[in-house]
């Protein structure tokens, strides 16, 4: 195995070059912030606590261009990661511990607090929970008399372009919950939020089972690459 240090001319060894860039890097994050780092410098922090003694600015910039952005890195299947040359189960590790802290943030901003007065705050969630999912999932918003979000559920996780639902399980779940609205959500993993023919199908049957037992449904919400898309926005929820 090669010495990860090198003699100088005086015969002492010195560090590897990237040891300076490391503390370089931190020392930018510190004080400038997260907001002037590329995506890959971002992702390098992140690789250096799991490959503490190589250069990761070449394995962070394969990550990118196999998935595409910071966020989509992090979200991607442990198994597609793995395929990329040089991630370890620590790397892998690391990456989902960065993904499930955006998640749990995410949440913790939008529970217990009113969510239509939060709109944008609920999309960032859904987005960083869904948009990058390699299979669609289908979740449910469960709202009180206040409109305050008191339980986040996915229901089920499906194909790369379907996820079985069942209206009378929707609702059935909303009445256990004494929840008086409920918000739908789900993700194209095609990256188009554009609503399908059989999601607008889906969603008036839920509202035809959910409205005499005086559940509201306020939105259907489709997240993907591209952007989202809101049912009620559209129309298509009177």
């Amino acid at each position: 195995m090669a010495s990860e240090t090198e003699p100088n001319r005086s015969g002492f060894a010195e560090a590897p070059h990237f040891h300076g860039h490391r503390e370089r890097l931190r020392a930018r994050f510190r004080d400038a912030g997260a907001d002037t780092l590329a995506d890959y410098e971002l992702l390098e922090l992140v690789l250096f606590r799991a490959v503490p003694r190589r250069d990761v600015k070449p394995l962070a910039k394969a990550l990118l261009k196999r998935f595409g952005s910071f966020a989509e890195v992090v979200a991607a299947p442990e198994l597609r990661l793995a395929e990329v040359d040089g991630v370890s189960a620590g790397i892998v590790a690391e990456l989902k511990l960065v993904h499930a802290t955006a998640i749990r943030i995410g949440r913790t901003k939008v529970l217990q607090r009113p969510v239509l007065s939060s709109w944008s705050t609920l999309i960032d969630y859904c987005r960083t929970a869904m948009a990058y999912a390699e299979r669609e999932q289908f979740r449910l918003l469960y709202l009180d008399k206040k409109n305050v979000l008191i339980a986040d559920e996915v229901q089920g996780e499906g194909t790369v372009d379907h996820t079985p639902v069942y209206p009378r399980e929707v609702v059935k779940r909303a009445l256990e919950l004494s929840a008086t609205a409920i918000i739908l959500v789900h993700n194209h993993p095609s990256g188009d939020p554009t609503p399908s023919h059989a999601d607008i199908v889906m969603t008036k049957q839920i509202i035809d089972i959910a409205g005499p037992l005086g559940i509201a449904v306020h939105d259907h919400i489709i997240v993907g690459r591209e952007g989202h898309a809101s049912f009620r926005a559209l129309r298509l929820i009177g």
